[in-house]
């Protein structure tokens, strides 16, 4: 298996001393934590995009630059960039830029979002979204792939014999598919041969394994093998502790500061507190034997390669605390029990 931390730097008032960073802070951490998650020896690091509070994540290529500057090993992605309401030739000219600046260790996720805020800033109406993000996505890989391209459709100006520059370090970037919540995501992603990658962080596992069979079926249908298929998850929060008592104790604060954010309340999420959400839902809170074993029961229902992780939300010390014990505790037991091909060196893209 293979880990990559996201960040989609929220910042809202510590729930033990009160203080709230300043944007330059939230942007020093994420630099510095991608720093530490190469040292320590994840896979990748992933920045997300919000439009609005309390995320300052608006802006991920220019987060993910800064960050390819100061590593040379991990994969970065965005996670995930709302392509539902951004203009294609500005997607594919940053991130092709990103891919030449990082040598070649980007790959795009994409997706419609959960805010509804993104859609009145950019003339989007939340019902135009799935019709949306698919012809974006379609113009995206034809800007990638192919030069003088001449197209027309509803979302943006036609384009006459446009070749974007530059042309992507990589052969072919890989596209992930974020899905949380839509079989419309998922038929997308197979219909491409693209992975998917379930977000897996406010529902049950039974919602979200439904998306990954309808994903596999619909990758048969298409004449694709899904046993090639590359899926990845998510989790609802990290914390790390010798028991379960403990690492309840010291995330409550923090888990119920995030839960009641508009930004949370919008995702409905059923669970009616935190240990129902570590015991029903994926949130990874307990010794780190018991968070072994809830990546296996996942895997076990999803047959991811790659797991992500989250240590939002926490102090600057918790935070680097719960990575270093992630990494030392956790992850070489999934490494060495659960296979994943995933970033090695002849791996190809599925599609």
């Amino acid at each position: 298996m293979k880990f990559i931390v996201f960040n989609l730097l929220h910042n809202i008032p510590n729930p033990l001393t009160g203080e709230t960073l300043t944007a330059q802070q939230v942007f020093q951490h994420a630099l510095d934590q991608a720093v530490l998650v190469e040292k320590l020896g994840f896979d990748g690091y992933g920045i997300g995009e919000r439009h609005g509070e309390p995320f300052f994540s608006s802006s991920p290529a220019v987060v993910l630059a800064a960050i390819a500057a100061r590593t040379s090993k991990i994969r970065l992605l965005t996670t995930v960039s709302v392509l539902s309401v951004l203009d294609p030739v500005r997607v594919a000219e940053d991130y092709a830029t990103l891919d030449h600046l990082s040598g070649g260790r980007f790959e795009l996720m994409i997706g419609k979002g959960n805010d509804p805020r993104h859609y009145p800033l950019f003339g989007i109406t939340e019902e135009e979204q799935w019709e949306s993000l698919a012809e974006r996505y379609y113009l995206l890989k034809r800007l990638w792939r192919e030069e003088n391209v001449t197209w027309s459709g509803k979302y943006r100006p036609p384009l006459t014999n446009v070749t974007i520059q530059p042309r992507p370090f990589q052969k072919n970037i890989r596209i992930w598919h974020g899905s949380a919540s839509s079989p419309i995501s998922t038929e997308l992603a197979a219909k491409n041969g693209d992975p998917i990658f379930s977000s897996n962080s406010f529902h049950p596992k039974a919602k979200y394994k439904e998306l990954i069979d309808h994903y596999r079926e619909r990758l048969e249908y298409y004449g694709h093998d899904s046993t090639q298929a590359v899926i990845g998850a998510g989790a609802r929060g990290l914390y790390l502790a010798n028991t379960t008592e403990e690492a309840i104790q010291r995330y409550r604060p923090y888990y119920n500061a995030f839960m009641n954010t508009d930004a949370s309340k919008y995702n409905q999420s059923p669970f009616k507190n935190l240990e129902d959400h570590i015991e029903n839902g994926s949130a990874l809170v307990g010794s780190p034997d018991q968070v072994i074993e809830k990546i296996f029961d996942y895997h076990a229902a999803f047959g991811h390669q790659v797991q992500a992780i989250s240590v939002e939300g926490l102090s600057k010390e918790e935070q680097q605390e719960q990575l270093e014990r992630f990494a030392t505790e956790v992850m070489p037991v999934l490494r060495r029990e659960i296979p994943s091909t995933i970033w090695d060196e002849k791996q190809p893209v599925l599609n």
